[in-house]
């Protein structure tokens, strides 16, 4: 899964917002935000620091941008993938783990997006927690989505979502993503057993 841009479209043939924009992404998921500053995104872009400005009034603009956009394009993915994981199986919850594993697998991969600027910046920019709790609510509602009707469907989306939280985190230190998915699976089997 690659998140920043449209196949087939130069960079240099977008609008300067849109490059700006798609520099950012990639430069703050793949470094970090406090790690990037305005210059190298300004260079990478290749525009000049007028054209950034009126684009992006502030670095902290940009920030909160680039989080809309992640969590817009992440979305748009994990809803697809966990449909195309889940057609034909009788428990649609099965579908999480292999389409976490497009994610975990991908030579890009550096993490959850908010997970890392909450990290990062939830001290000093309250907004990103914000962003990242309605982010992490989203992605509940569409496991919750995939469990069958019960009075602990609720709870036991949050816990998963918490389990994949786990998960993320652990595939960013691990050398492959394999212990975490096979943690995330007994996880779900034990979450989502029917009872004897």
């Amino acid at each position: 899964m690659h998140l920043s841009g449209v196949a087939g479209i130069s960079p240099q043939d977008r609008p300067a917002r849109d490059r700006i924009l798609l520099t950012a992404h990639d430069l703050f998921y793949r470094d970090g935000v406090r790690a990037t500053g305005i210059d190298r995104v300004i260079a990478e872009a290749g525009v000049t620091k007028v054209t950034f400005y009126r684009h992006f009034p502030s670095k902290n603009d940009l920030i909160r941008t680039f989080l809309a956009y992640r969590h817009e394009q992440w979305m748009a993915w994990f809803i697809e993938a966990l449909g195309r994981h889940g057609a034909g199986r009788a428990r649609k919850i099965e579908a999480l783990v292999p389409a976490l594993r497009e994610w975990l697998d991908g030579d890009n991969y550096r993490g959850c997006a908010f997970l890392n600027s909450v990290s990062e910046l939830g001290g000093v920019l309250p907004e990103v927690m914000e962003i990242a709790r309605a982010h992490k609510m989203d992605m509940t509602t569409q496991i919750e989505r995939l469990m069958p009707s019960s009075r602990q469907r609720s709870m036991n989306a949050q816990v998963i979502a918490l389990a994949v939280d786990g998960a993320i985190l652990r595939a960013q230190y691990d050398e492959t993503p394999d212990g975490a998915l096979k943690a995330l699976r007994s996880s779900l089997k034990m979450m989502t057993q029917s009872p004897s």
